[in-house]
């Protein structure tokens, strides 16, 4: 009896302990790890799966046929900072306080990122690579920001250097050979040592991880040189091609990117965290101009990176979810960058911890196939551009775009006249119809000019005698 009684309670504590520790590992798989990877520069037509044939992207495409592919995702600007600023913030361009691209300015005390949220909703958080929201000594730091660990650069020219005598973490000076076409000294292959080391860290957490990879590839280098070491293998793969040697680096930049991919998918898949990972992967703006003539980045869409023609906002974007997202879809809905922060607050159930002035709508519904989708009555984008010799912003170097339902509403100086498309029929922007929508015209000007905010003063820091950055 005692002893048929004694099995009985030990059945019944093993039961016991393998439901505690069920309902523990459930707790965690409610809220997925998060791998977000922003690439510098990447134009809408490099991509496989976008309709580029002039780069190798297998990881890329795999990502895209085991999730679901944008294909009028929207970027916050065509600049790196005002587009990061917008990402992180949840607001348009014409709201958020960061909108100039010189490269030092800083997000406020009182901005909060999407990092910000995540910690609070018990993420543990990591950035890596390219900051350009703040440099050391700012209020602009990833550590103020939401950030336990960030790992990289944080003045956004020093990150156009891919060989160099230190990075940053968590403002700290840290040391690295600086010995050119060197892989040990590529700053890329570092960051990403560093980002990978940080998912293995966090995988068996009791906690999920939120793990930000801001890549500066395939952006050229500081004197807009492309800069990948000679005996990597993304370098070896176009070596014996018909480019030139500048093109075949710059190739080689894009091709490690997605070998870069591949090596985060395998190693989700090595700890067996990859079921439940969200994997998203995007660019910052379009293709730069000065490589139209070689390469054709942004497919048929007019412009590139700079204006706020298709090409120079339209970029790629593919989030994979396994059994949540169905794989190999494409989605068509219209959105942008302000829209991410709230989406991954509700992925990560942290709505309660969005900021109320943000622009943004999740995009969550369609990511599960829902058919509650809200969308924009409007997206709004603007740019102000810097005079380098003179050191200021003028005025009518303002540009701003609309766009609502089909039409888009755009002009590159103020003192130029407006732009419209019908976007649907005419996706690549060829044909300026204002003249014959006046009141239109003026009723998209209106729209523009209520989503536009006085900018406050964009400060660069002061920096050590002849240096740009820290």
């Amino acid at each position: 009896m005692k002893t048929t009684l004694f099995k009985l309670i030990l059945i019944v504590n093993i039961v016991l302990i393998l439901t505690l520790l069920g309902c523990k590992e459930n707790k965690k798989s409610q809220k997925p790890n998060i791998v977000f990877i922003i690439v510098d520069d990447m134009g809408y037509n490099v991509p496989g799966c976008y309709g580029g044939n002039e780069f190798s992207t297998p990881n890329i495409d795999n990502l895209a046929t085991n999730g679901m592919r944008f294909t009028s995702a929207y970027s916050g600007s065509s600049l790196c900072a005002p587009s990061r600023s917008s990402l992180l913030t949840g607001q348009h361009t014409g709201h958020v306080s960061l909108r100039g691209n010189t490269g030092g300015i800083a997000l406020q005390s009182n901005d909060t990122t999407f990092a910000e949220v995540l910690k609070k909703a018990g993420y543990k958080v990591g950035g890596f690579g390219k900051w350009g929201l703040g440099d050391v000594g700012t209020a602009g730091i990833p550590e103020l920001h939401g950030f336990d660990e960030f790992f990289g650069y944080y003045h956004q020219i020093h990150a156009h250097f891919y060989y160099t005598d230190y990075l940053w973490k968590n403002s700290e000076k840290i040391s690295v050979l600086n010995e050119n076409n060197n892989p040990n000294s590529y700053t890329h292959n570092i960051i990403t040592e560093r980002m990978k080391n940080f998912i293995k860290e966090n995988a068996k957490s009791e906690n999920p991880f939120f793990c930000f990879g801001t890549w500066t590839l395939p952006h050229t280098d500081d004197d807009d040189n492309p800069q990948i070491p000679t005996s990597d293998s993304a370098y070896k793969f176009y070596e014996q091609s018909k480019l030139n040697e500048r093109n075949k680096k710059f190739a080689a930049m894009h091709k490690k990117v997605d070998l870069s991919l591949g090596e985060i998918i395998d190693l989700l898949k090595e700890l067996n965290i990859e079921d439940n990972t969200l994997v998203i992967f995007t660019s910052d703006n379009g293709g730069g101009g000065e490589w139209l003539e070689s390469f054709n980045l942004n497919g048929p869409y007019r412009g590139y990176k700079r204006t706020l023609y298709e090409g120079g906002i339209k970029v790629p974007f593919i989030v994979k979810w396994p059994n949540k997202v169905k794989a190999n879809t494409i989605s068509e809905l219209q959105f942008y960058f302000p829209d991410i922060m709230p989406t991954i607050a509700s992925i990560a159930e942290a709505d309660e911890y969005l900021p109320k002035n943000i622009d943004g709508i999740s995009i969550l519904p369609t990511l599960l196939g829902e058919n509650d989708q809200q969308k924009h009555k409007l997206l709004y984008w603007e740019i102000p551009n810097y005079n380098w010799s003179e050191h200021f912003y003028p005025e009518t170097w303002l540009q701003q775009a609309i766009r609502k339902d089909n039409w888009k509403l755009v002009r590159h100086f103020t003192d130029e006249p407006w732009e419209l498309y019908n976007i649907k029929e005419d996706p690549y922007e060829k044909n300026n119809i204002s003249s014959n929508y006046p009141e239109l015209v003026n009723e998209l000007v209106k729209l523009i000019n209520e989503n536009h905010t006085e900018m406050i003063e964009q400060i660069e820091p002061e920096m050590p005698k002849g240096k740009w950055f820290r």
